[in-house]
């Protein structure tokens, strides 16, 4: 009997093979995720600093742990991270050489409530608490606020957020207790009573028009009120 050798050659090298993947794949399963690789979508750590994004990844509930490969739930550390206030959106992966990793979409501040219980509302016209790590340059709301009534102060401060001219020159917005608004500017002294949320671009452009004339007048500084709330006119009062 003719002993095929290439063949056996062949059972040889395949048996070799397969160890040395199934030796691979069960040491790099067992690999310890220490430093996964942090992505931000909006450029920086804002209002959550990388080595927290770490620690959430890395963390059992009650004490710090290394896990390993074989021991991760992506969707599990998922939602890990989108339960945190300060993130919107996440994305946890492996990439092709085994490395952890996720991509972090912070919540993006509109407004800071300044009252007795201070915080931001997001984009998404919800309540975010601040953040230890640093503060955002965002328009101050004071006056009546009711936490569970913030979808008026939503809309007019979503408003001057995407507006060039309201978002550099409005820095406080203040809810009257009949539910109306006044704004104080930046580099100037007087009340824009703005009234309510309706025909807000029909009043935006009414103070635009108004500004631009008082500039060219020389004349901002002479004012101790504007009024907004008639949408066919401004209605001034001089100091």
């Amino acid at each position: 009997m003719e002993i095929n050798w290439n063949l056996i050659k062949g059972l040889i090298i395949a048996t070799v093979l397969v160890f040395l993947y199934a030796f691979s794949a069960n040491r790099n399963a067992k690999r310890i995720i220490e430093n996964p690789d942090v992505k931000y979508l909006d450029g920086g750590e804002y209002f959550i600093t990388r080595s927290m994004v770490n620690k959430l990844l890395i963390q059992n509930v009650d004490s710090v742990t290394n896990i390993r490969k074989d021991q991760l739930d992506l969707d599990i550390l998922e939602e890990r991270l989108r339960a945190n206030e300060m993130i919107q959106d996440a994305e946890v992966y492996l990439s092709v050489n085994g490395t952890l990793g996720a991509k972090i979409k912070q919540r993006t501040p509109i407004a800071r409530i300044a009252t007795k219980d201070s915080y931001y509302i997001d984009s998404e016209g919800k309540a975010m608490p601040l953040s230890k790590v640093s503060a955002a340059r965002v328009p101050f709301v004071e006056g009546k606020v009711d936490k569970k009534e913030l979808k008026n102060i939503y809309v007019l401060t979503k408003y001057i957020a995407e507006d060039d001219f309201l978002k550099k020159n409005v820095i406080t917005i203040v809810q009257n207790e009949n539910k109306t608004f006044d704004l104080k500017l930046r580099t100037n002294d007087f009340i824009v009573q703005f009234g309510n949320i309706e025909h807000m671009e029909k009043k935006v452009n009414n103070l635009k028009a108004f500004y631009k004339k008082a500039v060219k007048d020389k004349t901002l500084n002479d004012y101790a009120k504007v009024d907004l709330k008639f949408t066919n006119q401004v209605v001034c009062t001089k100091k």
